[in-house]
């Protein structure tokens, strides 16, 4: 048992404990109740509360979230609008996100679906200098052939 000002105590019988919480008018909190013998400390608990709560908001924060960055082209882009996308991609694996690039196929256009499967090969190609790996391979689902980008980690 440890008490408010931080002193061991070492083992301590759960009544005794709880007599001494009681007689500095906290609370006997049990810190780490895996351990043999488990840890108890006497503390005020809507402090401790708030503490830990304080903490896990702070870590939060720094956590960053994964997002899936969509970009959504035809297979007759231009060669200015490809290179705006290479750059958008190069940004989104920068900042941590993946991406999904979509090549829509339209009505006849299903007929040269090859043609949308070199794009995505040519994609591939040109991110292959920057730190990513494939998550998906180039597929045909539904009238989209969709391919999968990750930043490495």
């Amino acid at each position: 048992m440890i008490d408010q000002n931080g002193e061991n105590h070492g083992i301590v019988e759960t009544s005794k404990a709880l007599q001494l919480a009681y007689d500095a008018d906290l609370d006997l909190v049990l810190i780490n109740p895996n351990q043999t013998p488990p840890v108890a400390k006497i503390l005020n608990y809507g402090k401790f509360k708030y503490e830990q709560e304080k903490r896990a908001k702070e870590a939060k924060k720094k956590q960053h979230t994964v997002e899936v960055k969509e970009i959504k082209i035809r297979y007759k882009i231009d060669t200015h609008d490809y290179q705006v996308r290479i750059k958008s991609i190069q940004k989104f694996i920068s900042q941590g996100n993946k991406v999904k690039i979509v090549i829509m196929l339209r009505g006849r256009e299903m007929q040269h679906s090859d043609l949308a499967f070199e794009l995505a090969n040519r994609f591939l190609a040109d991110v292959e200098s920057m730190p990513v790996t494939v998550e998906k391979k180039p597929q045909l689902e539904g009238r989209n052939v969709t391919l999968y980008l990750a930043p490495q980690s």
